[in-house]
Parts: structure tokens; sequence; C-alpha cells
């Protein structure tokens, strides 16, 4: 995924992309000189102790540092597979060398954030309290959301750590036994307020030994039962007259909506929703939803994972009423972008906060070999 600095003195200044590799690093490009830097790099290759593998998630803190994560965890993961499922913030992320293979990480300040329990990670937002929203992608995933135990003004201002200690919730409709529910939920505590397992809840120790909250096996138990959702994938907040939604995108083709003062989930998009194109629905041209995005208007975007060269599309979701539905007259879904590069996928669409005539998006693994990050750009009259 795809973030700039959004706070700080050069806000805006430079773009931060993650490598969703068996080796995975960060990289800055400085958007006022163009050069691109590698400022962290896992010094191993997995399965070995060291090493670090699919970061995803690539977002900046209400604080002014950079976090991502490792979409890499399994329900009773195997001895190697306990390495990963970490959360990682990079605390100078504008100041961090840049660094060549081989070179010592030493100067950037990575850490392992490990109040945040073990999940498969993808999307993570904050609302504007300072909660933190994560999922677990994972056939059958839920959905999580962590409270710091600190002040946000505190920590916002240098003085806590906003990942010192915390309580983190998963997401429960009803009695967490039905799939994809919809209708009121609740927040059911996993962890207690200095972010260790509550009892019954499942902990694993990695080959470095470090102990951690499995939040995947520990939210498949009756007392902590979490909602399943079929692989939740990222996450986007949206403000709407004084309101914040959370959306939710899963593999299965639909997107959800959070109402986070009602505490409501709702569908938002799925096949059944028109095609702007057509008048009739989307059905299947509509597949594997995978990332989300959220342009100046707060508009939002549903970035497909699909076959790049044939049928990966980035679909625009005309929601006229921001009534967290498409399902009034003129509202619906309408392709935005298509993705023609053979073998690859659209992934992390941002767009730039400083300027609405600017995004970004990667394309990723294609057949060629060559990854790029492409830049998206309306000219001052359109």
């Amino acid at each position: 995924m795809i973030t700039v600095n959004e706070t700080g003195r050069d806000k805006g200044r430079y773009l931060f992309t993650v490598f969703e590799t068996g080796s995975a690093g960060v990289q800055r490009q400085d958007l006022r000189t163009g050069k691109t830097e590698t400022i962290w790099q896992s010094p191993g290759v997995a399965p070995a102790a060291n090493s670090h593998v699919a970061f995803d998630a690539s977002y900046w803190t209400p604080w002014g540092t950079f976090i991502t994560a490792e979409e890499s965890w399994d329900p009773n993961p195997s001895v190697e597979q306990q390495t990963f499922g970490r959360l990682f913030e990079l605390k100078n992320p504008t100041k961090a060398p840049g660094i060549k293979v081989g070179e010592s990480n030493s100067a950037a300040n990575f850490v392992h954030q490990n109040v945040i329990p073990r999940t498969a990670h993808e999307g993570i937002q904050f609302d504007a309290t300072g909660n933190m929203y994560f999922i677990d992608e994972l056939n059958g995933g839920c959905i999580y959301k962590y409270t710091s135990a600190a002040n946000m003004l505190d920590v916002k201002r240098g003085k806590a750590d906003y990942f010192a200690a915390g309580t983190t919730y998963v997401l429960r409709v009803g009695d967490g036994l039905t799939p994809n529910a919809t209708g009121a939920y609740e927040w059911v505590a996993i962890t207690d307020a200095t972010g260790a397992a509550l009892p019954g809840a499942v902990t694993i120790t990695d080959l470095n030994g470090i102990t951690s909250v499995d939040a995947t096996t520990t939210t498949d138990t009756a007392e902590f039962k979490g909602t399943d959702y079929q692989r939740p994938e990222d996450l986007q907040i949206q403000n709407v007259r004084g309101k914040q939604y959370l959306y939710v995108a899963t593999t299965t083709a639909e997107v959800y909506r959070l109402d986070l003062s009602a505490k409501t989930i709702s569908v938002f998009a799925n096949q059944n929703t028109t095609d702007l194109a057509s008048g009739a629905a989307v059905g299947t041209a509509l597949r594997s939803p995978d990332n989300l995005a959220l342009d100046k208007n707060g508009n939002i975007y549903v970035v497909e994972d699909r076959a790049g060269g044939s049928d990966d599309d980035i679909w625009f979701a005309k929601d006229r009423n921001k009534d967290g539905d498409l399902t009034d007259v003129g509202e619906g879904l309408g392709r935005w972008a298509s993705n023609g590069t053979v073998g690859s996928e659209f992934t992390g669409l941002y767009f730039d906060p400083f300027n609405k005539r600017r995004a970004w998006v990667n394309i990723q693994h294609p057949a060629s070999g060559n990854d790029r990050t492409i830049e998206i750009t309306l000219s001052d009259d359109e």
C-alpha cells in the first residue's frame, strides 16, 4: 500500500510504500527531488528467526510515524510461521537514511509493537478519538479495534507511547456464530488494558522468544468468538457530517460499512449493486475486492485483486447522498481504471491529501518482474 507523511514540517513531501515479499522492506520517495530509497530491509529471509515477510499495510499515524505489518499468519501456526503476523512502527520515517543491499538498518528506529495481537494484517485505520482498527486476512477472519491506554493528546505531543499499553477488541454481531452478519455489533475484549491476554485467550511464543496474543485462534473460541467475514482485506475511514464510518472490503465481493457511533454494520456494495455503465447488477464483473481508497470529496473506491491484463479494475462508488448504500437513483459502481499489465494486480490506491488532482497506485508482481508505482493526475481544467 501507499501513504505520504500526512503531518509534520514537511508533510506531503515523502511517499512511502512497502515490499510484500519474503524479504520485506520499506521504500521512501522524496516527491520534491525524485530520489527513491529503501530505508528498511529485513535482515533475514523466511523462515529464519530474523526474517520479516509480506509487508502490506502502509500508514501514517496521527502522531507522525509510519506503521506497517505482516500479511502472514495462520490459525495454529507452525513454529516457523509463529514469527510473523506482527505490526511494526518506524519512528523516524523521514530521517532514516537510505540503505543498499547488505547494509545495516541500525539508523532506522523500527520497532515491533507487540501489544497488537498477531493476525494476517492488511487494512489499518485510526478514528478521530485514536482507536486503531485492523483485520485478519483469513477466510473467516475478524475485525478488531485497539484502544490505547495513553491519552492521544500526550501521544501527539510526544509525551506518551501509543503502543505501550492498550486493549484489543473483536467485533461481534449477536452471538458471533453467523458469518458475514450485519446489524448491531459489540466490541468484545480479548486483552486487558495493558495488552496482556485475558484468561482463556490464546498466546504463542515465537522463534525469538516473544510471547504474543494469537488473535486468530483466540477469536474462534466460544468465550471470545468474533463474527467471521470472508477474508477481510482493507479498511477506510470516511467522515460525513460530523460522523465517522469504517468501510471493510472482503474477498467474497462485499464492502461493509460500520457506523462507529451507532455500532451497526451493513452492506455498502456487492454483486447486486448497480453497474453505472449498464444499469443492471454489476454481477461477477466485481470480484475479489482488495483495497479501498477515499478521495478528497469523500468518495469510496474499490480496488480488485484480479488478473492484470484481463479483468483487474478499480471501481468508483457513487453514493450521491453519502447515506451508506448504493441503492438510490443514480447510484452504483462504475469502472474508474483498468489494469492492462499482464500477471499483475492493482494495490494501494492512495489519493494525495494535499492535492485533490493527484493519486498513486502500485502495479504488483507483473509477469515482466518490473513492479512500479503509477502517478495519476488531472489537469487544472478537468
